[in-house]
């Protein structure tokens, strides 16, 4: 599963990772923020700070002409209880660079302050505030890494269900489908996946969950869990993964249930690759991000 080279490398990211990761919520999100603001800071992008209905967001441009037509909406991830646009720059910049397009970042509400929906409502807000703005649903390609491709699935899946259009494409980033674990890789990657173990994961869902058990607290409600949603009739999805991290199955079973509801799907499993291994910079996180943008000037022709 892994050579050498690899081992050394997937040594440095848990302790990259080990640094970030900390069980006061409060200060895992501050070291996050330092990453993004550390490996988002590129002399040839933009951001720009927007406020929609309420949810604080950013536009991240490239400095040059660039497309106008069609835009990107990233969700960022962080189990739902961290993360935020800053963070999120580590994509963020990258896909702006990749595909010369405007890309819309958002800080929706984290739990466990905020557990479900309060983040799919959100989303919501910023998809409204673009069609605001006058884009069309074609004009946007929704993306998302982590609990962020959660989120992207999520938001598609209500669209659909209160028959509204869907966007262009989505562009999937180790997504978190499926918040029952019941996927193989939990058992199989559990001792190889440098950033992921059960214990984050269990903390995360519960997080997210809520004390109370509201929410209707049933795991495979496709709005928590979208791997259980019906995909008929979804545009077309591009799927990254590693093939070390203990959301593997998460993307192979999307997968598989996008093939069965005839859905225009694309999966590459990244040998040797942890979880979002594209926010790292390095070259086959690059590779990755030009793999992404080509998938989106496909769909955008």
């Amino acid at each position: 599963m892994a050579d050498k080279k690899n081992q050394n490398l997937m040594q440095l990211i848990k302790r990259v990772h080990g640094l970030v990761e900390n069980t006061d919520i409060e200060k895992h999100r501050q070291s996050q923020n330092h990453i993004g603001a550390l490996l988002g800071n590129s002399k040839e992008i933009t951001y720009t700070e927007v406020t929609m209905d309420g949810i604080h967001g950013e536009w991240a441009s490239v400095n040059r002409a660039h497309m106008k037509k069609y835009v990107i909406l990233y969700c960022h991830g962080g189990g739902y209880s961290t993360g935020s646009c800053l963070y999120g720059r580590t994509l963020t910049a990258k896909l702006a660079s990749t595909t010369s397009m405007d890309v819309l970042s958002f800080d929706y509400r984290l739990a466990p302050e905020n557990p479900y929906p309060a983040a799919l409502e959100d989303a919501e807000k910023v998809w409204n505030y673009l069609m605001l703005l006058g884009y069309g649903a074609r004009d946007i390609i929704l993306t998302g890494d982590s609990a962020g491709g959660n989120l992207a699935l999520a938001l598609t899946l209500k669209l659909k269900a209160d028959g509204r259009l869907l966007p262009r494409g989505l562009v999937l980033m180790s997504p978190w489908a499926d918040l029952t674990s019941s996927g193989e890789s939990h058992k199989t990657r559990a001792d190889v996946d440098p950033v992921l173990d059960k214990d984050y994961i269990d903390r995360m869902i519960a997080a997210y969950m809520g004390k109370t058990g509201k929410a209707g607290q049933d795991l495979k409600n496709p709005y928590i869990s979208p791997l259980f949603g019906d995909f008929t009739g979804f545009p077309p999805v591009y799927i990254q993964v590693g093939d070390n991290e203990i959301l593997l199955s998460d993307s192979v079973e999307l997968h598989k249930k996008l093939v069965e509801a005839n859905v225009s799907v694309r999966l590459d499993c990244f040998d040797g690759m942890w979880h979002v291994f594209q926010m790292s910079p390095f070259k086959t996180a690059y590779e990755a991000m030009d793999k992404n943008a080509e998938f989106i000037y496909d769909i955008c022709r």
